[in-house]
């Protein structure tokens, strides 16, 4: 019997407690939290189609902020508009805000993180199965045509030789545009995808750069919203943000600081940028750590807001969806970049490979839930720290 492939409709408290869930167990970074959201949303839930989840990844890959967590921002738009908006990307921010809170309240307490090494060796090898899982089945849809291959190989390339995302996903996408304006034989209409996003941006750096020496909330707050109204790029890239705006400029942290908030985003689930709530702790306890949570995030749900309802209107123009297509296949690249780096640091011995080989068969084979085989990670990999 042929499985259902119609769309589902979601309640605001089915979107919580379904972001809720993937906020708490979402390891690894951007790219394994867009692979469980693709298992989570289109496979299991069919909340929405693979084609509508890669065109919001990739609209996500094109304004600033944390691409995971705008995607689940756009879906939560799309489910049950601004309200799912507010709902997915707060429910998706809160369990790791939670988490580094606590976490930061161990470290100005104790002087120190929390040991997790064990639970990381662990994990890390189950997050390259299931990214390696989700780039499979996502590259089906998003590279479709050899031409889109060709772009996400050239993509990779680029990458590789030190282009950043932005600058990829650019190229990527004029590419795209130009063999289709070659082949209709007629000038392009000049549409701008990221006008009203970027529009929106530069408001709020605008904004931002009110900030001055002296510590404050307001000033946290404002710090932080300019970061995240202009951060492309994974958490090594927001690391130079901060090192420029609170060791060099603003002079509120120290290299060590610095380096431990960034450890700790890595470390715990949910949005990389959850490394703002551990500074704002260090600078201003509970609430600086709320103001600086807030500061990062903002700009993220008002950009989307802005661009999410272009997307539909973005799919109807030949123009502007072949733009599109090219910087699908080229977010889908940079996806597979991530993760064999994240397969080098993750599978370093024996047991590694043996708990990568076991996840893999478990999602291909059996089609295990991936937050079963992370909880079996973590447990298991706690447990052998102990015995050591």
């Amino acid at each position: 019997m042929t499985e259902s492939t119609e769309i589902r409709e979601a309640s605001l408290g089915e979107i919580a407690l379904a972001f809720l869930k993937l906020g708490t167990i979402a390891f690894g970074g951007p790219a394994a939290h867009l692979a469980m959201m693709e298992e989570e949303f289109v496979r299991r839930r069919r909340w929405i189609t693979q084609a509508d989840f890669l065109d919001r990844m990739a609209a996500a890959n094109l304004i600033p902020g944390p691409s995971s967590t705008e995607t689940t921002i756009f879906i939560g738009q799309l489910k049950r508009g601004w309200r799912g908006l507010i709902v997915a990307g707060s429910c998706f921010i809160l369990p790791a805000t939670i988490m580094v809170s606590l976490i930061a309240w161990a470290y100005v307490r104790y002087g120190a993180l929390p040991q997790v090494a064990g639970m990381l060796y662990a994990i890390k090898p189950v997050v390259v199965a299931i990214v390696m899982q989700a780039l499979w089945k996502l590259s089906k849809t998003g590279v479709r045509t050899k031409f889109l291959a060709a772009i996400a190989v050239l993509a990779v390339a680029l990458n590789l030789f030190g282009l950043g995302p932005i600058l990829v996903l650019l190229i990527a996408g004029a590419i795209s545009v130009a063999v289709l304006w070659l082949r209709m034989k007629s000038r392009p209409v000049a549409v701008s995808v990221a006008a009203l996003p970027k529009f929106f941006a530069a408001s709020l750096v605008a904004a931002a750069t009110a900030a001055a020496l002296p510590f404050s909330m307001w000033r946290l707050f404002l710090s932080f919203l300019k970061i995240g109204s202009v951060v492309f790029g994974s958490g090594y890239v927001l690391l130079a943000f901060l090192q420029s705006e609170f060791v060099e400029r603003l002079h509120w942290l120290t290299e060590k600081q610095l380096i431990d908030a960034v450890a700790v985003g890595q470390f715990t689930p949910g949005p990389v940028f959850t490394t703002a709530t551990f500074i704002g702790y260090i600078m201003g306890g509970w609430l600086g750590a709320i103001v600086a949570t807030a500061g990062i995030f903002v700009p993220g749900f008002l950009l989307v807001a802005a661009s999410g309802p272009l997307l539909p209107r973005i799919r109807r123009s030949p123009i502007i969806a072949s733009v599109l297509d090219g910087v699908v296949a080229g977010s889908l690249a940079l996806m597979a970049v991530v993760t064999w780096q994240l397969g080098k640091a993750a599978i370093v011995d024996r047991m590694t490979i043996a708990i990568f080989v076991v996840s893999a068969v478990a999602l291909l084979r059996f089609r295990v839930n991936s937050a079963w085989l992370i909880g079996a990670a973590a447990v298991g990999g706690w447990a052998l720290q102990a015995v050591r």
